[in-house]
């Protein structure tokens, strides 16, 4: 582990005086080398072996050796090896000696290089930023990220699924994590949220259920990665509470084009506290500058199978491409007098308080611009916890919330194996940290001197840090009486209005669309009863969508179950629960997958690629060769970037046929090259082609099915097109 540069650390804590305590200093995240680009990613394989400094061993193997730049191999310890290829034998065949440390010392690390995965999010994604604050705060809170204008904060933030293990793919349908770090100059905040506001339980106690039920069966051990099986259907099923957050799950929310389309929540009522000591209440909402976008299931299925790392590949790709990712970062604050008027409790967290009663108020805006270096070092060892707040956001009486900050730190504990995780460089502080904390498994602090407890008798820096009642946290005073029971509040027990309201604030055709995976879903189950039970509950939500999922069912429609407090149906509608409400208006951020083939028009090409790339989209080319083509009026072969069978239409968000001619006819009997046109028009995508094209459009049997969302290259300019892809699907196309 690298140690903190002494002059950094001159400046960031006070001199100790002789014989005194040396306070204990984390050693800090290093300056990140430049990221990889696309023009420089590859540069270190373009001589792999290193020709000019190898020998060959007595066995034909490879030695590579030390010089002209290339440092040379040590143990863990520091020691110079002087052979990475072979163990220590005794003459050439002979068993292998005890004596070998350098080999004991490698396949120790190796035998233990693995930590236990998280139970949930274990598959996340990671990337650093920066937080601009957008205004002074100081009104609503004392938190001094939000101190003024134009404030920088470093993040760091990881995305994530929830219920499928570390090697699981990323198109689930699943809700997603979003997970930021502030390391802000008061301590780390970190705002450990999902990408829907509300979830399937009201109190912590019933965490461990959930989790059982939504992860593979025990007696099978499978499904992997997904929520359509028994065991969550059962436990949601009898469990009221989970309704609302099943509208939602079964939304396409939950399966996300990409992290960088997708809102972020955090969930629960926090609070902001000023520099007085008085509160307010306050939701935090991301919301993408990119606009939202999801995947439709079928094409969710595909991209598991063409590439599972999809969204993993999507986030570094924008980031090494300097397409920055962004996101607002919204509030709504309401005070007493509104959560005790509001319809619904403000500490359940399976409510939500609609926009169109309490706006959002943009706060500042992330941007994540640095991919990491090491993917296990930071994505994998960054441990969020929801307990971490800084002065001036605290927390709310929810009971979900409440056991979440009782449980990570155990969570963190279990998976890092030391009580000093907080010194990793991932998650250590960017400010001064000053504590009488001491020993522990892996203590990375320098902590010399006498005195480790305070209060002690020493004086000035040998006397060690002290609280401080002016500028430390201080939780907000405030009323609690009653007697202790286990009772959940009556406040609580309406679980249908808000998943009502939902229903009804969609498009007809996400309200397809959540129907459509409602019935895949319990179309998995074996058990009728388990399927009949959440029917039932959904009669209290909408008539319309229960009779929907029943005749998809094949099943009669069972009797609604008895609710325990009756449903309202006169909630108004919320626009901004539709993620039609944030679509994207333009191609931004986008990929155009084009089909080309030998004797493809090159000027064509190019016009096509600089409109897209001009509106901030991206382009690649797939060919029946990777090797390239020969474009018309050319000698040589332009490269492509994929082979037909390795790209199919849903890896990108509308394609281009521009293969013509014999090479046309020639793609036209690969069967790739049906799916990727059937598929982009089954997938409602934008198509644009060439008149020589037509067999493309043929073999894809959609010729005598083209609509306005289908482009001919010969009566539409290239800029026309790209302003036609903002639009990304024609719903109303009939599939």
């Amino acid at each position: 582990m690298p140690q903190p540069d002494p002059a950094t650390e001159a400046s960031r804590t006070p001199a100790v005086e002789a014989g005194g305590p040396q306070l204990p200093t984390y050693p800090q995240d290093p300056v990140p080398p430049q990221p990889p680009t696309p023009s420089n990613a590859g540069a270190t394989a373009d001589n792999p072996v290193y020709t000019d400094r190898t020998e060959p061993g007595e066995g034909g193997e490879l030695h590579q050796l030390p010089g002209n730049g290339i440092p040379p191999l040590t143990t863990s310890q520091g020691q110079p090896l002087s052979d990475d290829q072979n163990s220590l034998k005794v003459g050439d065949r002979g068993p292998t000696l005890l004596e070998d440390h350098a080999f004991r010392d490698k396949m120790f690390h190796f035998d233990h290089e693995r930590i236990p995965e998280r139970v949930v999010h274990a598959r996340g994604y990671g990337a650093h930023g920066t937080f601009t604050a957008a205004e002074d705060l100081s009104d609503l809170t004392r938190a001094s990220l939000f101190a003024e204008a134009g404030k920088e904060t470093p993040v760091f933030v990881r995305f994530s699924t929830v219920a499928g293990n570390l090697g699981s793919f990323d198109l689930a349908r699943d809700v997603r994590g979003f997970a930021t770090k502030f390391y802000t100059d008061e301590g780390n905040w970190d705002l450990v949220g999902n990408n829907i506001p509300v979830f399937f339980i009201q109190d912590a106690l019933k965490f461990p259920d959930l989790v059982h039920a939504v992860k593979e069966e025990q007696d099978r051990g499978w499904p992997q990665a997904q929520s359509a099986h028994d065991t969550f259907w059962d436990f949601v099923g009898l469990m009221p509470e989970s309704t609302h957050m099943l509208l939602w799950q079964m939304s396409d929310r939950t399966i996300p084009r990409s992290f960088r389309f997708m809102q972020g929540f955090g969930v629960h009522t926090f609070r902001f506290v000023d520099a007085d000591g008085a509160s307010t209440f306050v939701k935090f909402h991301w919301v993408p500058r990119q606009g939202l976008q999801s995947v439709v299931w079928n094409e969710a299925v595909k991209i598991n199978g063409a590439d599972p790392d999809f969204h993993r590949r999507d986030l570094w790709t924008a980031i090494t491409n300097g397409d920055f990712p962004e996101w607002d970062l919204c509030v709504q604050t309401f005070d007493d007098d509104f959560a005790d008027s509001f319809e619904f409790d403000v500490l359940d967290s399976t409510k939500i308080i609609p926009e169109e009663q309490v706006p959002l108020r943009v706060i500042g805006t992330m941007r994540l611009d640095r991919v990491v270096d090491n993917v296990f070092s930071e994505t994998e060892q960054v441990a969020f916890m929801s307990q971490n707040v800084v002065p001036g956001i605290d927390f709310s009486n929810d009971p979900l919330l409440q056991g979440r900050n009782f449980s990570y730190l155990d969570t963190q504990l279990k998976r890092l194996g030391s009580t000093n995780f907080s010194q990793l460089p991932v998650n250590a502080p960017r400010c001064p940290v000053m504590h009488f904390q001491r020993d522990g498994h892996m203590q990375m602090g320098r902590q010399a001197g006498r005195a480790n407890y305070e209060p002690n008798s020493f004086t000035g820096a040998a006397a060690g840090p002290r609280a401080d009642r002016d500028a430390g946290f201080r939780t907000v005073e405030r009323p609690e009486s009653g007697t202790t029971r286990r009772v959940r509040a009556e406040s609580f027990a309406d679980h249908y209005s808000q998943a009502g309201q939902f229903w009804r604030s969609q498009t007809a055709v996400e309200q397809d669309h959540i129907r459509m995976a409602f019935v895949f879903e319990l179309s998995r189950c074996e058990i009728p009863a388990i399927r009949q039970r959440v029917v039932a509950n959904l009669r209290n939500v909408d008539e319309e969508l229960a009779a929907g999922v029943a005749d998809g069912l094949g099943m009669d429609l069972p009797e609604a179950t008895e609710p325990a407090v009756a449903p309202r149906h006169d909630l108004p509608d919320s626009p901004a629960l539709s993620m039609a409400f944030r679509a994207p208006d333009s191609f931004a951020g986008r990929k155009l997958g084009i089909l080309v083939s030998d004797g493809t028009d090159g000027a064509l090409l190019d016009a096509l690629t600089q409109a897209v790339t001009s509106a901030g989209g991206l382009v690649e080319t797939a060919a029946l060769k990777v090797g390239g083509v020969v474009l018309a009026g050319s000698k040589a072969r332009t490269p492509v970037d994929h082979k037909i069978d390795g790209a199919p239409s849903v890896l990108f968000d509308a394609v281009a046929l521009l293969a013509t001619g014999e090479g046309a006819t020639e793609l036209a009997g690969h069967p790739a090259v049906r799916d990727f046109v059937s598929d982009a028009f089954s997938h409602y995508k934008h198509i644009a082609y060439v008149e020589g094209a037509q067999p493309l459009l043929d073999v894809g049997g959609v010729a005598d099915r083209l609509d306005e969302a289908c482009h001919d290259l010969g009566s539409v300019t290239p800029d026309d097109l790209v302003t036609a892809l903002a639009g990304l699907r024609r719903w109303e196309r009939d599939v």
